[in-house]
């Protein structure tokens, strides 16, 4: 097998490798050769080529989304590393293991004025698990290492001899330093920076490893939840006849069904779900905003929760976030292994567990179900939104709304959803999706920046097709997503194009004015057809409510090609069709 000369870059492909890390995304560039040569000449390795490093990131996140393991991203040095950032936020705020691998210029010749060199050292520190900042090797006898790092000689013996114990404490600090980050990506769930320096030469190949790196395993640690503090919780429980429960972005089949049965069984319980919650029950109360947005100040009233119990990744509805900050529960519990956002400024326990074992432990013990019409009160609500949602959806011309109702309809059972960000999940969210389709958002920092590639990356890792939907600005911005070698034949795109960013028409401020147009809505003539043509995608496109219908028909076929069907609405009626929609339907 051929291996870089380099022994730290074998010290990082080697744990990598032993560690479980499997997909490996590279972008091309000179300083990380050492890595590109070793992860590329190894079988184990499955290697992505994406010259884009923003676009590359998000694929990477995508992967690691679908697969739960750690994915690396290889880089060169200089400003590719920070085109890395966004995804790495998304990953640190969505909980995605991401490991970034980025080569860097010896410690002597950075802050000199060398080309394609920046500070690189805790680049990312606001937004990462862990930053492993790892030493250059000794090479031979020649090399001199930065000053503070000099040692005073006696003899020639003594040189070697310090030399040679001085490369000893350097792998051994960069075997600690790589096996914690990888660790934490692993186990804390989360993007983690590793910054590998190489001096030149960087091409050099040999046929047997100089180094044995050891993995050192880090073991995952319960938290047992305190007695006295379940009690009390069993005390406020039974003795609530209005408990909420809302889940946010969760991955599918983390609940078992008998908790989510009991749960549902439960007078005094509500469930709010998301689109991106994962989770489906017909008693629970999906499509947050049809049931919040048209309540009246009596009816909020009556909604407002004694207790509050919050699960999963954080929650698109804004509306649900409004009610609960201004009124208020006794209690907000939330669980999660990691963390707990205080969204609503009244959390009071935070259960680090998964929500599966939560239930599983607090479940069993409750005494009795509290009678109470909580629940029957607003399941008649949600029974008189949904007549009223289909009675809207007969009456309204073709607009956003319109084609999002068709197009969610038409999605194929046992599919992969990745939604665009801003008036895309929005929308999604106000329609009732099948059970058998998972569905994922960046929801971390809820940026349209990688949405198209992410969808991409999940395609790649995942047994399952996928079906992204977005808006044309998200996917105009993130177009470069398109130049990938490894979509699949049965990947589909659907914009929603409405020249320009619709979400803005909902907001408040002054429409149709020259200064709105440009800066805030920012109108377009592009239509997706010549990068079609360019990256191998077979072109549709549709302008009403017929062609819409049937394109669609065919549109999941098997076919030699991904595809993408533009779906062209007019943008001057779509914000009215929404803001009269909640109008509608009280």
């Amino acid at each position: 097998m051929t291996y870089p000369k380099i022994p730290l870059a074998q010290t990082v492909i080697q744990l990598c490798k032993t560690k479980g890390i499997k997909h490996i995304v590279i972008s091309p560039g000179s300083r990380n050769a050492p890595l590109t040569i070793g992860f590329t000449h190894d079988n184990f390795f499955k290697c992505y080529s994406i010259v884009d490093e923003r676009c590359a990131a998000f694929f990477a996140l995508g992967i690691a989304q679908q697969l739960q393991e750690p994915t690396a991203v290889v880089c060169t040095s200089g400003s590719a590393l920070l085109n890395y950032y966004p995804a790495i936020s998304e990953a640190f705020y969505s909980d995605i293991p991401l490991v970034v691998l980025s080569a860097d210029r010896p410690k002597h010749l950075v802050g000199i004025g060398d080309g394609q060199t920046i500070n690189q050292k805790n680049v990312f520190e606001n937004h990462i698990l862990y930053s492993a900042n790892l030493k250059l090797d000794l090479k031979d006898e020649k090399h001199v290492p930065a000053h503070e790092e000099l040692p005073i000689f006696k003899n020639l013996e003594d040189k070697f001899e310090r030399l040679l114990g001085l490369q000893k404490d350097i792998q051994t600090h960069n075997e600690e330093e790589i096996n914690t980050a990888i660790n934490f990506a692993k186990i804390k769930k989360g993007p983690v920076h590793i910054n590998v320096p190489f001096d030149e030469p960087l091409y050099e190949m040999v046929d047997k490893l100089s180094v044995a790196p050891k993995a050192i395993e880090s073991t995952i640690k319960t938290e047992v939840i305190e007695d006295y503090v379940l009690q009390s919780c069993f005390e406020d429980w039974n003795a609530s006849s209005k408990k909420m429960i809302l889940v946010g972005v969760n991955e599918p089949n983390q609940i078992e069904q008998k908790w989510l049965d009991e749960l549902a069984e439960d007078d005094s319980v509500i469930v709010l779900t998301e689109t991106t919650s994962n989770i489906h029950h017909s008693s629970f109360f999906p499509s947050i905003d049809k049931l919040i947005a048209p309540l009246s100040e009596s009816e909020k009233l009556q909604l407002q929760p004694d207790i509050l119990v919050t699960f999963g990744g954080l929650i698109v509805s804004k509306k649900i976030k409004q009610f609960l900050r201004k009124y208020q529960p006794k209690h907000h519990w939330h669980i999660n292994n990691k963390m707990a956002n205080d969204t609503f400024f009244c959390l009071d326990n935070h259960f680090k567990n998964t929500p599966n074992e939560f239930f599983k432990t607090f479940l069993p013990r409750v005494t009795h179900y509290v009678k109470s019409n909580y629940k029957s009160t607003w399941t008649a609500v949600k029974q008189h939104r949904t007549k009223r949602h289909k009675a809207y959806m007969a009456e309204i011309p073709f607009s956003d709304f319109k084609v999002f109702n068709s197009v969610l309809k038409s999605i194929p059972n046992d599919y992969i959803l990745q939604s665009g960000n801003s008036s895309t999940i929005r929308y999604t969210q106000l329609f009732k999706i099948h059970k058998s389709i998972e569905v994922f958002c960046n929801r971390g920092t809820s940026g349209i920046d990688g949405s198209t590639s992410t969808a991409i990356g999940c395609a790649v890792a995942s047994e399952k097709p996928t079906v992204f939907v977005t808006g044309d600005l998200s996917f105009f911005y993130d177009s470069n997503a398109l130049w990938n070698n490894y979509i699949p034949k049965n990947f589909r795109i659907i914009i929603v194009n409405n020249q320009g960013g619709g979400i803005f028409r909902i907001l408040p401020g002054h429409k149709n004015t020259e200064n709105f147009n440009t800066y805030f809505e920012t109108n377009h003539d592009l239509n997706a057809e010549y990068l079609c043509k360019m990256y191998g995608f077979k072109y549709e496109s549709a302008c009403n409510e017929d062609e819409l219908k049937n394109i669609l028909e065919s549109f999941y076929s098997n076919g030699d090609e991904p595809k993408l069907l533009e779906v062209f609405t007019p943008k001057l009626i779509n914000d009215e069709v929404l803001l009269n929609y909640f109008e509608f339907i009280k």
